[in-house]
């Protein structure tokens, strides 16, 4: 998602809703111009006919990338799936207001939280390096053994 929270602010939002349009609605799913045409493409698409089904979907848009979309509008509650068709709906609007909500009251709150166990079964520790170059250690004595293979003009590996 990518939500830019100043443009939806009380003062752009009165201009926005003077000419609402579904560019507006797909770039804030969508930084790339062309997941946003297809998104918009789908979702104006199954608003002039009331509903779609995949064999309708504009020929622009391949079917599958069509289903991954119109899958992503049913997740995000923009479409509602039944019957082999997508169709509008509005299961968005108000849960999103109530995540706004639960957000700013846990801004609020002052309850002192402990990950450890909110996270149980989440990897804490440092990923160990898995390849690429060879890097110089932070203290530039304790250079080890390994390091011989590093040429000696290679400006990454040689101390400050």
């Amino acid at each position: 998602m990518s939500i830019k929270y100043w443009e939806f602010e009380d003062a752009p939002l009165k201009e926005k809703l003077k000419s609402p349009n579904v560019k507006d609605i797909a770039k804030v799913f969508f930084d790339s111009e062309t997941e946003a045409y297809r998104f918009s493409a789908l979702l104006l698409e199954t608003k002039r006919k009331g509903q779609l089904r995949l064999r309708d979907v504009p020929k622009d848009i391949p079917i599958a990338t069509a289903k991954r979309y119109l899958d992503y509008a049913v997740q995000v509650g923009l479409l509602k799936h039944e019957d082999n068709y997508y169709m509008l709906t509005d299961r968005y609007t108000r849960p999103f207001k109530n995540i706004a909500t639960y957000i700013k009251e846990w801004m609020d709150s002052k309850a002192d939280e402990d990950l450890g166990i909110e996270f149980a079964n989440a990897r804490t520790g440092r990923q160990t390096k898995r390849g690429g170059r060879k890097t110089s250690l932070p203290n530039a004595t304790e250079a080890s053994a390994d390091d011989s293979d590093i040429p000696a003009d290679d400006p990454v590996s040689q101390p400050d």
